[in-house]
């Protein structure tokens, strides 16, 4: 779990800038990164690991909360998913392990290698990542899209995410319109988009 660590704590350092200054990405060789604490993440109710590297990314879309384009609004939408899925939906935590914001930013959910509550019977072996906004009609801004493709980017090449990995959307393993039309469109054209369906029905579990 020392690349995990030091993933974080290396954003740790730059991360007092995000709100208002540019970020040079090459400083921690990845995209400009927000941790929990600078987001204000409640403490998760529990927290377990899995071991890896990890063979599934999945991405998302927030649909609810809309897009972000600034720190303010996207911390604002962490936030606010949080509550929703600790308090409403009574998960352990934020659902996701990773979220991405229109200001081009990654933000920490649960992080890597722990269980998340993103899609059933794939949570102990994914990443799963959010792109925060409704991406049903139009794409994500391009520096968003960069964002999510250099997450991971750097969890193949720090051997947190396995190299020959599959890349899915949400609808893949949930009947859901997640990730949306336009952005689940996009991501088949990255690398290591697999067609494979494996749908659970989301009022059967």
């Amino acid at each position: 779990m020392d690349l995990v660590k030091d993933f974080y704590m290396c954003f740790a350092a730059i991360a007092f800038t995000l709100m208002y200054v540019a970020v040079d990405s090459k400083a921690c060789d990845t995209v400009p990164y927000v941790t929990r604490d600078f987001w204000s993440a409640v403490p998760p109710k529990q927290v377990e690991h899995f071991a890896g590297p990890i063979p599934y990314v999945i991405i998302h879309h927030s649909y609810i909360p809309a897009a972000c384009y600034n720190g303010l609004q996207c911390i604002a939408a962490m936030q606010q998913m949080q509550k929703m899925h600790q308090d409403v939906r009574q998960w352990n935590d934020i659902g996701y392990s990773f979220a991405v914001g229109g200001d081009g930013r990654i933000y920490q959910g649960r992080g890597f290698n722990v269980v998340g509550a993103h899609a059933p019977r794939y949570n102990n072996r994914s990443v799963g990542i959010c792109l925060i906004g409704d991406w049903v009609a139009n794409l994500p801004p391009k520096n968003m899209l960069a964002a999510a493709k250099q997450l991971i980017e750097y969890g193949v090449r720090n051997s947190l995410i396995a190299q020959n990995y599959t890349l899915i959307g949400h609808r893949q393993v949930r009947s859901t319109e997640c990730p949306g039309d336009r952005l689940f469109e996009e991501i088949k054209t990255w690398p290591h988009f697999s067609p494979m369906t494996d749908i659970v029905d989301q009022n059967k579990v």
